[in-house]
């Protein structure tokens, strides 16, 4: 899903693991995209290990940059939602586009378990984002 926004941002972007991010992204970086898997009704543990690391030195100094998110969930993904959203709160990031999540419907052991794929709907969906986070921010609206 991050991949997808990042190829429709159409090099306007900077594709970031949360185990790689650092305070300095966040400070050098005009908007954000914040994507992850819940986890059992969670964000991903490193990505809540990145906002850790990354929140307090960007504190005041980010605010009213604007952010989407993409979750990629077995079944709610609304959780790993707020929690993101209860976080970039603090640091008074502007939402510029509803959430997307993508509902895997991995209800199942097996299904759990198994390798996820995120069907061309949910991708074109996060393109769709990615192209217009890109564009807002190029054409000074975000």
């Amino acid at each position: 899903m991050a991949e997808a926004m990042h190829d429709a941002a159409a090099g306007k972007s900077r594709l970031i693991a949360a185990t790689e991010a650092s305070p300095e992204d966040f400070l050098g970086s005009a908007g954000y995209a914040f994507v992850c898997p819940e986890n059992l009704g969670s964000m991903t543990g490193m990505m809540k290990e990145m906002f850790d690391r990354c929140y307090y030195p960007a504190l005041g100094r980010i605010e009213g940059r604007p952010y989407v998110t993409a979750i990629a969930a077995g079944s709610d993904g609304h959780g790993a939602l707020a929690q993101i959203d209860r976080i970039v709160t603090g640091w008074r990031l502007r939402r510029v586009a509803e959430p997307v999540i993508v509902n895997l419907g991995a209800q199942s052991p097996e299904a759990i378990l198994a390798e996820k794929k995120v069907q061309k709907a949910g991708l074109d969906t996060c393109r769709d984002l990615g192209a217009a986070m890109a564009e807002g921010l190029r054409l000074g609206i975000f």
